[in-house]
């Protein structure tokens, strides 16, 4: 489940990627932790100096000028903030007009690189690559007609490999003895989880040091003897936290295993959203203690009633304040990101103008806050995330009471 620094540093990132410059304007610089900061102010004054020979006339301006505004905000810094600072500056293009702008970014993970960059658009591939979940679960189910091979990353479900065995049915062929078609039978089930094993070993892994545990599912005795025999590279045999009893091994199997490690996966975010929103429908389906759509919640969370307030990261809404610029009227509206829509102040029949604008998920989330009432992210990557988008609107909440 994002946290509300995680969404409000996402978003950031999707408004710089928007922005666009000239030529090679636009300058990121990534600083560490550990960085002196006195040695990167003298970088950027030498590259300053070296700014004043660039031949456009515009460019070595808004080079110039990108440099001294870095230049300044380093001042007010003895040493970078706890995990580094990423500071941007340049002239980018808003709504057709020319606009100076310099920001510094504080990461919620540590900077991992020292970096001058120059190009038309901001270089913000590290600060990405912060968003990806890191947080990673092995999957094996497995029979002795097939294996399925995949990992559970955040809330995203992903099959890896698929690999059907050669064992023959309990039923012996004529002509065989029943000693001698039970050895064939076992070798022949051994040389199935070697390969499964290895299998195993080629898509998990690479990814040992992220993984928190690995889950093997199938009918017994299969995943007993599968993990019993040690067919699981030494470096994964560790990493297995847990057998569960699953009626299938294709990919669908995947689902029913993470369905059945429920407990284990506790803390995982794909649980948290799955209990939250398993609360959230049933009281909906008794008509109880729920409550979703915008002017619904918003006039619960003003009563006080919101236990717990469910939005949907992915929505792209803005609330905008508009006042009549005749008689001091005020209204608020939801619109579409980045949609003006003003309205006609009902009084002098003249249209209103914009005051503010918020995205919709930090104005709601502070509201709800203001009020005692806790706030939670899905993200439509998981069943649950994507039924609160679609089905709802993206804003629901659990109530405390349902006032009359």
């Amino acid at each position: 489940m994002t946290s509300k620094l995680e969404y409000e540093f996402k978003r950031k990132l999707e408004e710089l990627e928007k922005l666009k410059g000239r030529g090679t304007e636009l300058i990121t610089l990534y600083i560490p932790p550990d960085k002196n900061i006195a040695d990167v102010a003298s970088q950027l004054r030498n590259e300053l100096s070296q700014a004043s020979n660039i031949k456009s006339k515009q460019t070595r301006t808004n080079v110039m000028a990108g440099l001294e505004a870095i230049l300044q905000r380093l001042k007010y810094f003895k040493k970078p903030p706890e995990h580094g600072m990423v500071i941007i500056s340049g002239v980018v293009d808003m709504n057709g007009k020319q606009k100076h702008i310099t920001e510094i970014i504080e990461p919620p993970e540590p900077v991992p690189l020292y970096k001058y960059h120059c190009d038309s658009s901001f270089y913000l591939e590290p600060l990405k690559e912060m968003l990806k979940e890191k947080k990673m679960y092995g999957l094996i189910v497995i029979d002795r007609r097939e294996a399925t091979i995949g990992i559970l990353r955040g809330k995203r479900i992903e099959a890896l490999s698929y690999t059907t065995s050669m064992v023959p049915g309990k039923h012996r062929q004529g002509g065989q003895s029943s000693v001698r078609f039970e050895r064939l039978r076992e070798i022949a089930i051994h040389e199935f989880y070697k390969k499964v094993g290895e299998k195993a070993t080629e898509a998990l892994l690479p990814h040992k040091d992220q993984l928190l545990g690995i889950l093997i599912g199938g009918p017994s005795p299969t995943k007993e003897e599968f993990y019993e025999g040690e067919y699981l590279h030494h470096e994964l045999q560790k990493k297995v936290v847990g057998l569960f009893d699953v009626s299938y091994t294709d990919e669908s199997g995947l689902y029913e295993l993470v369905e059945k490690a429920e407990d284990v996966l506790q803390e995982l975010d794909l649980m948290k959203e799955k209990r939250l929103m398993g609360r959230f429908l049933k009281e909906v389906a008794k008509d109880g203690l729920a409550a979703y759509g915008e002017d619904e919640v918003r006039r619960y969370i003003s009563l006080g009633a919101v236990d717990t307030l469910l939005l949907s990261e992915d929505l792209r809404l803005e609330r905008v304040k508009y006042r009549c610029p005749k008689c001091g009227a005020e209204r608020e509206i939801t619109v579409r990101e980045g949609v003006s829509n003003p309205p006609v102040c009902e009084e002098d029949a003249i249209p209103m103008e914009e005051v503010e604008r918020q995205d919709i998920i930090l104005e709601l989330s502070e509201l709800a806050e203001s009020m005692g009432a806790k706030v939670e992210f899905l993200s439509t990557e998981s069943e649950e995330g994507a039924m609160l988008y679609n089905a709802f609107g993206g804003i629901a909440a659990i109530l405390r009471f349902k006032p009359d």
